[in-house]
């Protein structure tokens, strides 16, 4: 992860906000998180500015964010950070940013779900009514919602440096799993809107259960799978059936198939990334340890 030059700080914030949105320049300004690719401030009570710091990626990402998710965010049964306001890049800060609406919640991979029927039930409806048809000019996602062969070398270097690490106990288990959902028939359906990046610490829990879903920047067309793996890392054991019953329409098997395998090649990149923050390496998390390793277990039990 390279990161910005400098320091973000709310002085700083201020005056972006100052130059740009000036009518929004007497609302404090409080640090909220350091995400992956972004920082987030509080802006008052509602609103928040979202700053890249890190990955070059990250510009892009802001501006698919802007361009697409106030469309889809009024159908979401679930609070989304809706985009307000676009900062451009300039001499005090040379990248794009946002001032989104503020979801208030727990970060999964912090507070993970306890009341595990609600929560399945929550995730469910939040992905039936994100899951529809995109429109012609809405941006695909190659690698996130396209075929799981196209990341066949991406995975096997992840278990292979896993396995090299002591992270993983049954490799073979790791690459079954992957393998019954590359051989599963492919989604030949039409390109759906997905989050493509629905991972704990981009779903909100509060009281047990889910309450919002952030960082859209990835969103994109592509196949439902991606989304779907979601329910075996963010929902606990024993419920990953509750959550397909009541996702609409009912996922047939190929799609449960690719789910699988895309849960387990998030859940093999959350364990290299906690492992990382535990040993104190560049892009580490610890906290994505934990629910990355519960849910390879889970993925795992399924086959043996």
């Amino acid at each position: 992860m390279t990161h910005v030059e400098g320091e973000i700080t709310a002085e700083l914030v201020r005056d972006l906000v100052r130059e740009q949105h000036p009518d929004l320049a007497d609302r404090p300004v409080r640090l909220g998180a350091r995400g992956w690719d972004n920082q987030l401030w509080r802006l008052g009570d509602d609103l928040a500015v979202r700053l890249p710091w890190a990955t070059g990626s990250a510009d892009a990402l802001l501006r698919n964010e802007h361009a697409w998710l106030p469309m889809l965010a009024p159908r979401l049964p679930l609070p989304v950070p809706v985009p307000q306001r676009l900062g451009e890049p300039s001499e005090r800060f040379p990248r794009p940013w946002l001032i989104t609406t503020w979801v208030p919640g727990t970060p999964a991979d912090r507070a993970p779900v306890t009341r595990t029927a609600d929560a399945a039930a929550t995730l469910a409806t939040f992905l039936s009514a994100l899951h529809r048809p995109a429109p012609s000019g809405a941006p695909t996602g190659r690698e996130r919602g396209g075929p799981l062969a196209d990341r066949a070398d991406q995975f096997a270097g992840g278990v292979t440096a896993a396995t090299e690490r002591g992270l993983i106990d049954d490799p073979d288990a790791v690459r079954a799993v992957w393998h019954d959902a590359v051989t599963a028939p492919r989604w030949t359906g039409p390109a759906l809107w997905i989050h493509a990046d629905l991972h704990p610490a981009n779903v909100l829990t509060a009281d047990g259960t889910l309450c919002g879903v952030i960082d859209f920047g990835d969103v994109c067309a592509g196949d439902p799978a991606y989304d779907l793996a979601a329910g075996w890392l963010l929902l606990p054991d024993d419920t990953i059936d509750h959550f397909y019953a009541a996702y609409r329409p009912t996922p047939d098997a190929a799609t449960m198939r690719r789910a699988r395998g895309w849960a387990m090649a998030r859940a093999l990149g959350g364990i290299l990334i906690g492992d990382a923050g535990v040993h104190g390496r560049p892009g580490g998390k610890p906290s994505w340890g934990p629910p990355a390793h519960a849910a390879l277990q889970r993925l795992i039990a399924t086959i043996r």
